[in-house]
């Protein structure tokens, strides 16, 4: 199978919220998630922390016998700048406590020459 190479600037956003938030009684993670696929986004990524802490400063970790119930979350989207700016009023609305970050990336993204990519979910 043949792969092209397709390369250029786009912005990194990294969404940093808690495990345990929630968006209208659904885990906030999962709703940000369907936003930007309603919203056309290239994709997302939702890593979850093994620990860490905010601006409380207190502690979360899964180390000990049961779960933390807040454990932390890292939502990443990859895509055009403007298509970014465009979400940032909603995920405004959506967010109580938490941190966006936004940065320039260089992408290289390989794909089958037929424009059908493998993709890992």
């Amino acid at each position: 199978m043949e792969h092209q190479r397709l390369e250029g600037d786009r912005t990194l956003m990294r969404i940093h919220i808690g495990q345990s938030d929630k968006w209208h009684g659904e885990s906030l993670y999962q709703a940000i998630v369907e936003l930007l696929r309603q919203e056309g986004l290239y994709g997302a990524t939702v890593l979850r922390g093994v620990g860490g802490y905010g601006s409380s400063s207190r502690f979360h970790t899964g180390k000990f016998l049961r779960l933390s119930q807040d454990l932390p979350v890292v939502i990443e989207v990859v895509e055009y700048s403007e298509r970014i700016d465009r979400i940032l009023p909603q995920l405004d609305e959506m967010i109580d406590g938490g941190l966006i970050t936004l940065e320039k990336a260089h992408v290289i993204l390989y794909r089958a020459k037929n424009g059908k990519s493998k993709e890992s979910h």
